[in-house]
């Protein structure tokens, strides 16, 4: 291998100007490049790999000041090691200059002969697949983020689309994916019909049959159904389907719809709920998920005073519940852990500085993915709406009004003024109240849980309940 060498290290005679060339070549042929550095830090010698690309870049060094060959960057990391270059590791730096472009190298510093050596790795094949990697990793990104918007606008459209739709594989006769209405029709989860075999969700249809009929089907040029009845809920339904590829598989999009007798029903029901929800004389209203009001019937309007729907629509329900957040916190959680809530007794206020007690119910469902609430609100007495623990004294009408300020005053300013008994019958009325949720009475009481669990046990309350349940 012939290397491109630049001046000579000897002032000695031939022989030892043979033995230095001798280690430069040897040092060249392992590495890219080769300096050789004096004392003054002034290149004296330049070995170059002609392999590695590197001889044309280092013409004209020999003679330089070692600076002026380094970005700045690089030359602060190298002329700290210039004094010691022994046992160093070895050093990435930047070579750059006002006729060079800038490119790197790796250089190992070795003192020979009252000299520096540096011996160096060209770097710019691993900066160019560095440089590739990026670019891949960044292609990768902008691939990944325009596979999530395409997945985003699927999923907005199957959800959007109130038409029940499924799709099936044609080859393994599972359901591959389908959007809520398609899960409400078949009557289950979601989660649970994905990937589960589509015959077993409608009755008297084997897995090959059915797939064949609605393969027939989806290629026929003139539009039919088949008519199905599903297991799980025994409604009589017709299913459309049409045949596409997509990841190497044979796949039916089917569209599922009610029988004409099914859609019929389903429009006598709806007519019917209609007319319950607009001329009912029991007060509706839906919330969202978050406890705000998204629609309300006239009964509700007329129970607090509201002039039109335009004032309670988007409103929080809470504005019209006399302990405001707590009772809506009280509500909110109680239905959605449990799926309804029945005989819950608070006030509601009305437009004009009024309040009306109310008995609630409610009753937690979905609507395409979101959760409704629904109430219904019953205009009713307190003393009435409260089976009041019997206790000694209970039928004294002080003590009774006494009862009527529990949720609406802090315990302590009641027992301020009253005994123990009333203080135990302001905490069985807060558990009746609160269908025996203790952190719901507690709110109501404005004690800590830990306070309540002190006094139910100071009541022999705990006893007693731990007796019922036995």
């Amino acid at each position: 291998m012939e290397l491109k060498r630049h001046g000579d290290l000897g002032s000695d005679a031939g022989a030892v100007s043979g033995e230095v060339r001798a280690v430069l070549d040897l040092l060249g042929a392992a590495s890219d490049l080769v300096l050789v550095i004096g004392p003054d830090r002034v290149v004296e010698s330049v070995v170059a790999n002609p392999q590695s690309g590197l001889a044309g870049l280092a013409v004209g060094w020999e003679g330089r000041p070692l600076q002026s060959l380094f970005a700045e960057d690089s030359w602060a990391k190298l002329s700290a090691r210039l004094d010691q270059p022994d046992g160093g590791p070895a050093m990435e730096l930047n070579h750059a200059g006002p006729i060079q472009y800038e490119f790197p190298v790796r250089y190992t510093l070795r003192s020979w002969q009252g000299k520096v050596l540096m011996m160096g790795r060209d770097l710019r094949p691993l900066a160019e697949v560095q440089q590739q990697l990026v670019l891949a990793h960044r292609a990768i990104g902008r691939d990944h983020e325009a596979q999530r918007e395409l997945e985003t606008r699927y999923r907005v459209l199957m959800e959007e689309n109130s038409f029940p739709l499924m799709i099936v594989s044609e080859t393994t006769g599972r359901i591959v994916d389908l959007n809520s209405s398609a899960a409400r029709l078949l009557g289950a989860a979601r989660n649970d019909l994905l990937n589960a075999p589509v015959a077993q969700e409608f009755d008297g249809r084997r897995r090959g049959e059915l797939i064949e009929s609605l393969s027939r089907n989806a290629t026929s040029d003139a539009t039919s159904y088949l008519d199905l009845t599903v297991r799980r809920t025994a409604q009589r339904v017709k299913i459309n389907a049409k045949l596409f590829r997509a990841a190497r598989d044979r796949l039916l999009l089917c569209r599922i719809g009610l029988s004409e007798s099914a859609q019929s029903q389903e429009s006598d029901r709806s007519l019917m709920l209609q007319n319950l929800f607009e001329k009912g004389t029991d007060a509706i209203v839906f919330l969202d998920g978050n406890g705000t009001i998204k629609a309300a019937n006239e009964a509700f309007l007329n129970l607090t005073d509201s002039h039109s729907q335009s004032v309670v629509i988007d409103r929080a329900f809470s504005d019209f519940l006399s302990r405001g957040a707590v009772d809506l916190k009280v509500l909110l959680d109680n239905v959605k852990r449990l799926g309804h809530l029945r005989h819950y007794r608070t006030r509601l206020n009305t437009d004009y500085m009024g309040e009306v007690s109310v008995e609630l119910s409610a009753s937690l469902f979905q609507d395409r993915g979101k959760q409704i609430i629904a109430i219904v609100a019953r205009d009713s007495v307190l003393k009435d709406s409260i089976v009041w623990p019997s206790a000694p004294g209970a039928e004294n009408e002080g003590l009774r009004n006494v009862m009527r300020l529990v949720g609406y005053s802090t315990l302590k300013e009641i027992v301020d003024e009253t005994t123990e008994i009333i203080e135990k019958m302001c905490i069985e009325a807060a558990l009746e109240m609160s269908g025996n949720n203790r952190a719901a009475a507690a709110e109501l009481l404005s004690l800590s849980r830990q306070s309540l669990y002190v006094k139910l046990r100071k009541f022999g309350i705990l006893n007693k309940e731990s007796s019922d349940q036995a």
